[in-house]
């Protein structure tokens, strides 16, 4: 906990607390050390896409030589970085055919999902991944899950001559809103169904950050929530900040903060996503100091 007194005669100290869990998880910082040491080794390197999902660490890795690319086509090199979030299937067997060097900066959290979607479909499981389909992991993991797989945060609406499921989290999915949509599953569609199989593929990094979020926003009066705007760790913790009560605010960068939002404040709580670098908070609390000395 910071306390940033104010100078006499101002109001009381203005206590900004940090999240006990916060920023870089094992998987980005892996990540991040293969692009680096790529880039060191080779002179350059492309991605195929954001390697995190983070400008500042993005803008990093590009102002050291790191190329973001959207299709294999743009390649201009002979090495492609798998991203830490994964990619399709297809775009693996692609880059084989094109002779590409592959280094496969893939969560290993991201990885044991995927080869669960895989056993699931060799078994004859209709796979169903509780997640956000348009989001590039949950892609990846459609892609290895053969015909009939779903990604969705509803319940669906099965086919009736469906006997099998088997069901996984998006790894950046919140635990309790999992829960609930297996409680709905059981409830609603257990009749129709031989046999369910459910795997908690949700990584322990992003469930102690969701609890360390949930416990610091009973404790303040306002949380500021740092990562990038297309992370989907960093909305599920703001989400989980505001079902508290708190009022809560997702901002990328310090530059973000509004006055109006630490007037009257007493305490304030920071937390940050899985691939928000530790400069980012330092900046925002720096910010935070500034504006309590003004006041």
């Amino acid at each position: 906990m910071i306390s940033l007194e104010n100078p006499p005669g101002k109001r009381s100290p203005v206590q900004i607390r940090l999240a006990s869990e916060r920023g870089f998880c094992f998987g980005v910082r892996r990540a991040i050390e293969l692009a680096q040491r790529a880039v060191q080794e080779r002179g350059s390197l492309e991605s195929l896409g954001p390697i995190v999902h983070n400008k500042q660490v993005v803008e990093m890795l590009r102002s050291q030589g790191m190329r973001i690319i959207e299709s294999l086509d743009e390649m201009k090199g002979d090495t492609l970085l798998i991203p830490s979030h994964g990619v399709a299937q297809s775009i693996i067997q692609e880059a084989s055919a094109r002779n590409l060097k592959l280094i496969d900066a893939t969560c290993p959290i991201v990885r044991k999902a995927q080869q669960v979607v895989h056993t699931l479909h060799e078994e004859g499981f209709t796979v169903l991944v509780f997640g956000d389909a348009s989001h590039t992991e949950v892609k990846g993991l459609l892609s290895r899950a053969g015909k009939g797989a779903i990604a969705t945060t509803q319940v669906p609406e099965f086919d009736t001559s469906l006997r099998r499921i088997g069901i996984l989290s998006q790894t950046t999915q919140s635990q309790q809103h999992f829960i609930s949509f297996l409680t709905e599953i059981v409830h609603s569609k257990l009749p129709s169904l031989a046999e369910i199989r459910v795997f908690n593929t949700i990584c322990d990094a992003t469930a102690k950050r969701q609890r360390a979020a949930l416990d610091l926003s009973h404790e303040v009066d306002l949380m500021i929530v740092i990562g990038g705007h297309d992370s989907a760790n960093t909305r599920h913790l703001a989400d989980i900040c505001r079902s508290a009560g708190v009022e809560t605010h997702h901002i990328e960068a310090a530059a973000e903060i509004e006055p109006s939002w630490y007037t009257g404040r007493e305490r304030i709580g920071i937390t940050a996503g899985a691939s928000t670098p530790e400069w980012v908070i330092k900046d925002v609390v720096q910010r935070l100091e500034q504006a309590a000395g003004e006041r």
